[in-house]
Formats: C-alpha cells, sequence, structure tokens
C-alpha cells in the first residue's frame, strides 16, 4: 500500500528517546523521538538519502543493489538504529523492496485432507485462517466455541468481527490485545500482498467505520500470529482460557492452522468437554 515504508520509519523513530542511542535530549523537538537527520547520521548514510527514503521517492547512490533496491546494510543500520525485533526488520525489507510479482492470495477454501486433519482434532477447538484473516474451515469444537457455522462468510473474517461487532467486546476479555494482533497481522500481509484489492476494500471498510482501527493502523504495529494465550468468555459456560499454537501449512501460502490446547484437567477443559458434548448432541 503506497506510504507504508515512510509511515512505519516515521512511526518508529517516533518511539525512540534521543538518549537511548546516546543523543543529548535537551533543546526544543517538534516532532517525538528521533528526527530524520539523528536516524541518518546512526545510520551511516546521507541526510538526503534516508529523506528520499522515507518520503518513498527512492533513494540513489552506492547504497542501492544491482538490481536498484535499498541493500542490505542500510535497511539493517536503520532497523538497528531504530530497535527494530525480528517481524519489523522482515517487514521493513518488505515494504523497502517491493516484489515486482508479488505472489497471489491464498485461495478462500481448503484442501479435503486439511479439512480431514482439522476433524481428526477431537480434543481441541482448531481452524484455518486464509488471506485477511478469514476463517475457512473448522472442526466441532472450533464450532461451539466460536459459532463461524451460524456465521455468513463476510461475517467470518477476524478483523471485521473484531472492530464491528459489538458483541467482540464481551467476548473477548482481552479485547484490545486482540484487536492489536489482528491489525498487527494484517499489516504483515499487506506488505506481502500490496495489490490484494481485496484487502484495500476491508481496511477502507474498517477504516470508515471503527475509530479504534484507524488508531491501531496507523500505530504500523508488525507481528506474526505464532502462539499465545486467547480468553473467550463464552456464553453458555464462562471463562475459558486456551494457549494456543499457530502453524503454517507449507502447501497453501498464506493458511494458518490455528489450535487452542487447554491445559488437561483445567476448569477450561471440563468446560471444553463440557460444550463437546452438547454439539454431540445437538448434530446426533
Amino acid at each position: 500500500m503506497d506510504g507504508d515504508l515512510g509511515d512505519f520509519l516515521r512511526s518508529r523513530r517516533a518511539r525512540i528517546q534521543p538518549e537511548e542511542v546516546g543523543l543529548p535530549s535537551h533543546g526544543r523537538r517538534r516532532v517525538p523521538g528521533l528526527r530524520r537527520e539523528e536516524v541518518a547520521q546512526l545510520a551511516g548514510v546521507s541526510v538526503d538519502y534516508y529523506i528520499r527514503l522515507e518520503q518513498g521517492r527512492g533513494a540513489g547512490g552506492a547504497a542501492r543493489t544491482k538490481s536498484g533496491g535499498v541493500s542490505d546494510a542500510v535497511l539493517d543500520a536503520i532497523a538497528r538504529v531504530l530497535h527494530l525485533d525480528e517481524t519489523e526488520r522482515a517487514y521493513l525489507h518488505t515494504v523497502a523492496r517491493p516484489a515486482r510479482n508479488p505472489a497471489r492470495p491464498a485461495a478462500l477454501r481448503v484442501r479435503p485432507g486439511v479439512q480431514l486433519l482439522l476433524d481428526t482434532v477431537e480434543q481441541a477447538p482448531a481452524f484455518v485462517l486464509g488471506p485477511r484473516l478469514d476463517v475457512l474451515a473448522w472442526n466441532t469444537l472450533g464450532d461451539a466455541v466460536t459459532g463461524y457455522s451460524r456465521m455468513t462468510s463476510e461475517e467470518r473474517n477476524i478483523p471485521r468481527h473484531v472492530f464491528l461487532d459489538p458483541a467482540s467486546r464481551d467476548l473477548y476479555p482481552e479485547w484490545p490485545a486482540v484487536a492489536a494482533e489482528s491489525v498487527a497481522y494484517l499489516r504483515l500481509y499487506a506488505a506481502r500482498h500490496p495489490e490484494d484489492a481485496k484487502l484495500c476494500a476491508l481496511v477502507g471498510e474498517l477504516s470508515l467505520r471503527s475509530e479504534d482501527f484507524r488508531r491501531l493502523w496507523a500505530d504500523h504495529l508488525v507481528k506474526e500470529k505464532t502462539y499465545g494465550v486467547k480468553r473467550i468468555q463464552h456464553p453458555e459456560v464462562g471463562l475459558l482460557t486456551f494457549p494456543y499454537e499457530t502453524l503454517a501449512l507449507p502447501s497453501e501460502s498464506d493458511q494458518l492452522l490455528v489450535v487452542y490446547t487447554p491445559e488437561p484437567g483445567s476448569e477450561t477443559a471440563e468446560r471444553l468437554a463440557l460444550l463437546g458434548s452438547w454439539a454431540t448432541s445437538r448434530t446426533g
């Protein structure tokens, strides 16, 4: 998306205080964090070069690669100055040198073998996320916890559900963290698929309808969806605490298998067993 590189660099230098990088903090500053010339100095590039990079006007000189892009050395130096973590560093490389022929988003369906895998996971809720965090498939327990089968295909999108469905704030006791996580992953996806028209439409819709989304999108957070803990306030059985693991499906780009793994013998496991028995009786 246009402006991603400049927005990202500005947001990251704004969070670094001068004293963190050994610079004096006295004097009047018109912007929070580091100035552009300070980033350039610390990264070992010219001020003009860095300004051109941040403004998206390209950068000339010896720091370009033979193919015309910004060199790894320059990007790594900027990442060091801005204290980027591994995910942010990879994101910087991606948005600074977008692919000429970006990969096409994954299909909005799962292979029969993946659905069979989901169905064999009987003790844990599991589902598959696709492009733009669309929910593509789920197992019985996953449906018992989330109710995906009762939603329309449009509603089965994590960011749309989180930001546009008021019930999501009751469903997720830690709603701010869930909201931030969903936006941070969308940012990564946007860098990999800058020409995805459906993503642009989704971001546009959420930006118009949700002030929270606009704020988080402007923060330019980036984060992989890997593992963590999700808490869900289920309307029938109460609070469920799920450690979760996310696995990329190697044969399908941008499809993620997410499995909630309740602690054996925990209150959540007992409540999940109750939900499972109800789901079986309703479908039996």
